[in-house]
């Protein structure tokens, strides 16, 4: 096999073999089976050696597994082998989630997948199911049968959802929505990764602020560094196990090419980098300023004030209002995958106010997050 660039970074991840600082993920090169092999093609010069996929992902799984036979034909991947993650969505009996990861097997042409995820493990019920259910018994299947080499999950749940499955001794890797603008889950996943549990960053690039495509503010903050430079050596210095990038074309590779070497953390002129766009973003938001430390909850009426308020943060701090808006559409249109509710769902009854240690007038922003927000909603990526 031709062997991956020397100087690519592996870290371990959980209990499985070690992984490169960047995961391909497959959600997007699903033109055709020929785009896949590209992107793969470019992964594996960029020293990726994690492929992350899922059922759920239309394609991505039979292109997936098209791209590895093209590129084993051409005698070309990691010197120690791919490592391959796919997932199954919580819920099946055990019958059926056999029958599940057997076909994601024969998709990918693999007689074992190095990862297996619980996709999505959002709610206590997926949490119920995969440690007391029919999951249960599916992952201790798959492990004994030697289909799968470790089990983990995906979640969009609330902390002391994810807390709670970390904390089952289960898992021993998850991949977690931690971003350089959205730092709530860095203490769990600092937590998990001194417990030796893998910890994957979900779509820093996208869902971390579409920070591929930034505005002139968050470009001029971060001067002269690139927004996305910044979220993606933040993560890797924050000891993060591995980061998702979702490439489209083989260009999207690039950063992942340029960064994930020997030394992918944040230099002194990053740090200071990362100081000023903090001041920035706190200047422009000035006493409005939510600081995420959720002294607000339980709010009565259910409303997810700190991500909300965070998407404000973000629109008038850094000018991110296109994602911010893109964020806040989505709500309630998304299922479990995203809060349920806006913030037209506030009463204003002031209960998250005494609790506030900012004395910010909390009822205000909800209404004023709103105006600036809300818009025509728009199409999930998939699902």
């Amino acid at each position: 096999m031709n062997q991956q660039p020397e100087n690519q970074l592996q870290r371990p991840y959980g209990a499985g073999p070690a992984v490169s600082a960047f995961s391909l993920g497959t959600m997007r090169a699903l033109g055709s089976p020929a785009q896949m092999e590209a992107v793969l093609r470019a992964a594996l010069a960029a020293g990726i050696n994690h492929l992350e996929t899922a059922p759920a992902y239309g394609p991505a799984e039979t292109f997936l597994g098209q791209a590895l036979a093209a590129l084993q034909r051409d005698n070309l991947g990691p010197s120690d082998g791919w490592r391959i993650t796919s997932k199954l969505l919580p819920g099946p009996d055990l019958a059926a989630g056999q029958g599940q990861l057997r076909s994601i097997l024969a998709r990918l042409g693999v007689a074992q997948l190095t990862n297996l995820a619980v996709h999505g493990l959002n709610r206590p019920e997926h949490l119920e199911w995969a440690l007391k259910g029919p999951g249960a018994d599916l992952l201790t299947w798959a492990k004994d049968e030697g289909l799968v080499g470790q089990v983990g999950f995906s979640s969009h749940g609330t902390p002391e959802l994810i807390e709670a499955a970390l904390s089952s001794g289960n898992f021993t890797f998850c991949s977690l929505h931690v971003h350089l603008f959205d730092q709530t889950l860095l203490p769990i996943a600092r937590s998990a990764l001194a417990q030796g549990i893998g910890v994957l960053a979900i779509s820093p690039a996208d869902k971390g602020g579409r920070l591929y495509d930034p505005p002139a503010e968050l470009l001029a903050d971060c001067a002269p560094f690139h927004p996305l430079e910044l979220a993606y050596r933040f993560l890797l210095d924050q000891g993060i196990s591995t980061l998702s990038l979702g490439a489209e074309q083989p260009e999207d590779l690039a950063w992942a090419a340029a960064i994930g070497g020997p030394s992918p953390w944040l230099s002194a002129a990053q740090r200071s980098a990362l100081q000023r766009l903090d001041a920035a973003g706190r200047e422009r938001l000035g006493a409005e300023r939510c600081g995420q430390c959720r002294a607000c909850l339980p709010c009565p009426n259910g409303v997810p004030i700190p991500e909300l308020l965070r998407l404000r943060n973000l629109a008038v701090g850094h000018g991110m209002e296109a994602f911010a808006q893109e964020r806040y559409n989505l709500i309630g249109r998304a299922g479990h995958w995203w809060e349920e509710l806006n913030a037209e769902a506030c009463r204003t009854c002031g209960a998250c106010l005494p609790r506030c240690p900012h004395e910010l007038a909390i009822p205000e922003l909800l209404a004023d997050t709103h105006r600036l927000l809300s818009a025509a909603p728009r199409r999930r990526l998939w699902g």
